[in-house]
């Protein structure tokens, strides 16, 4: 048998080589050691990684003996078993108010029911795409015992003992999440009981980290983190309970572990940082999902049945109208109209698309306040001029999709144009279009509640019509999002992006130009970030796309494209 034990790279008098050596097992079982030095010019300091490590003068062994070292046998799987020639590349030191920019993925084996052994593979691709950063989405139903949350399965817990070990074989940083954690998560069917207001839950989950606490102390804070929850988001008025939950389950992991490295993800499902927790001595985590008509175009788990069609950079408005007698909106928004002002020289025609409509409603366009359209909607059962019978079980009305267009004519001399709803409830427009003699222009709108209805000026330019005004969202509106995370980094807190990702449906040239605006605008503030997923409809391996050319890869189809984008450094 023939092969290494270890590799240093070092350097002396700026001239760079790796020393390695060599073994040759003889038929009495004894090893002989050859020590090689290879030279390397001074470019090669630049993009390639070896594996550190102190290599003592070997003693005398028996072949059996030294094949007991993890480092022998982890050289061997990785070559015997996957034929991968990359050394893992060494982790970066670790603060709480300032993380390394890790790159990488969520794996989901043991995410939201699920309770599979995670795959090797996995983290030897990673490694070889030069990633070295996941975070595990867990639920924790998969390691109690008989549905019991006070009682743990030690055993399946062997399963993150094992990614542990893939982590430090491959240079993998593990962050271990409670994706459903005893007493919330962001799924379904929600929690039986409250961390942020039940003693018994908050005692569970302060129980179930302070397990996984104790059985990772002493593992480097380079290779092991905690993310305590997935996403707090329903905690209106809840916030201080909230805040007080996860400095009680802070207290608990330090108990057990009082230097352990904890990720906390920002409330409003991950939008907004944790002021009050940022002298706790803890990193933070954000998201990369707005906007979500973006990021969940055709997700079946939101409610994305009015998203337009996506675009990025995105010009819209907000197609939520409501009626004058509408409840639970603020005043001004009742019977606030869509409104195109402009100069109309000649008669146009006025295409307006309708999207979901909750009950009946009366929908008028005015041309400066003289009615030239009106047509009643009243949603029900069976066939209609709808699309889809929705009915709304909690309220008892019909919300009917109907993804159909209407048109109204608009005098030539017209000024003001008003779309509006007199009577009913509210009803979701998403899209406009404003069509002369040569040609049509069209603006997409997204729903907004309680939000300021769309303005648009209409334009001519070479005969030709144009809308202006409208909502822009384009990388610089991502920048504006992130200030108060940039906040938060000056009052001690690391950042990261714990997830981010575009759903299969979302057409693939519109995802990459969405996802580059976000990962410029993250190498600027030097946050690390992990795509949800790595394997499935987010992800860069079998995503289910129909408009990707897959690369063949070990038996799956890999997206090129979006690895590239990712692999990319500012």
């Amino acid at each position: 048998m023939v092969g290494s034990n270890g590799s240093e790279f070092y350097q002396k008098n700026k001239k760079y080589a790796i020393r390695m050596r060599f073994f040759v097992f003889l038929p009495n079982g004894l090893p002989l050691i050859f020590p090689v030095v290879i030279s390397l010019p001074p470019r090669y300091n630049d993009g390639i990684w070896f594996n550190l490590r102190y290599l003592p003068p070997y003693p005398a062994m028996q072949r059996r003996d030294f094949l007991k070292s993890g480092l022998t046998a982890a050289l061997a799987a990785g070559f015997a078993q996957s034929g991968s020639l990359n050394a893992a590349a060494p982790l970066p030191d670790v603060r709480y108010d300032k993380l390394p920019q890790w790159r990488g993925f969520n794996l989901l084996e043991k995410f939201n029911g699920r309770n599979d052994k995670f795959v090797e593979d996995d983290f030897r691709w990673i490694q070889d795409f030069g990633f070295n950063f996941v975070r595990l989405p867990m639920d924790y139903r998969a390691w109690i015992v008989d549905k019991d949350w006070k009682k743990i399965n030690e055993k399946v817990l062997e399963d993150v003992d094992e990614v542990v070990r893939f982590g430090e074989k491959y240079g993998v940083h593990i962050c271990m999440n409670f994706h459903r954690a005893p007493g919330y998560t962001v799924a379904s069917p929600p929690e039986p009981k409250s961390v942020w207001t039940d003693p018994e839950a908050l005692e569970v989950c302060t129980k179930h980290w302070k397990t996984f606490a104790k059985r990772y102390k002493g593992v480097s804070n380079k290779q092991v983190s905690f993310n305590l929850f997935n996403e707090p988001g329903t905690v209106d008025g809840l916030l201080p309970q909230c805040v007080a939950a996860h400095k009680a389950i802070i207290k608990g992991i330090r108990e057990e572990d009082a230097d352990r490295l904890i990720i906390c993800d920002g409330y409003q499902w991950g939008g907004e940082p944790f002021f009050d927790l940022a002298d706790q001595k803890i990193a933070q985590a954000t998201r990369g999902y707005a906007p979500s008509e973006i990021s969940h175009y055709g997700a079946s788990w939101v409610n994305s049945k009015d998203f337009p069609y996506p675009a990025w950079p995105i010009v819209s408005g907000n197609g939520n109208l409501f009626s004058p007698s509408q409840s639970g909106i603020d005043k001004e928004r009742q019977g606030e109209p869509l409104v195109v002002t402009g100069n109309f020289q000649s008669a146009v025609k006025l295409r307006i698309k309708v999207g979901t409509v909750s009950d009946k409603n009366l929908l008028t366009v005015k041309a400066d306040g003289k009615t030239v359209f009106e047509h009643p909607f009243a949603p029900g059962p069976g066939e209609g001029e709808w699309e889809k019978v929705v009915y709304a079980e909690q309220w008892k009305i019909y919300q009917n999709v109907y993804n159909r267009n209407y048109t109204a004519v608009i005098p030539a001399g017209t000024k003001k144009v008003e779309v509006r709803i007199d009577e009913g409830q509210w009803l979701i427009l998403t899209e406009i279009g404003i069509q002369n003699e040569k040609a049509e222009t069209s603006i997409k709108l997204s729903p907004s509640w309680n939000q300021p209805a769309a303005q648009f000026v209409y334009q001519e330019a070479d005969g030709k019509p144009l809308l202006h005004g409208g909502n822009v969202k384009d990388r610089q509106w991502l920048r504006d999002r992130l200030e108060p995370w940039k906040k938060l980094q000056t009052l001690g807190c690391g950042v990261i992006v714990g997830e981010f990702g575009a759903h299969s449906p979302c057409p693939h040239d519109v995802a990459l130009r969405w996802m580059s605006d976000m990962l410029t605008n993250w190498d600027e503030a030097d946050w690390g970030y992990a795509l949800w997923n790595l394997r499935g409809s987010f992800g860069i391996i079998d995503s289910g796309r129909k408009d990707v050319d897959y690369e063949d890869f070990h038996g799956h189809k890999l997206d090129r494209k979006m690895l590239t984008l990712l692999q990319r450094k500012e």
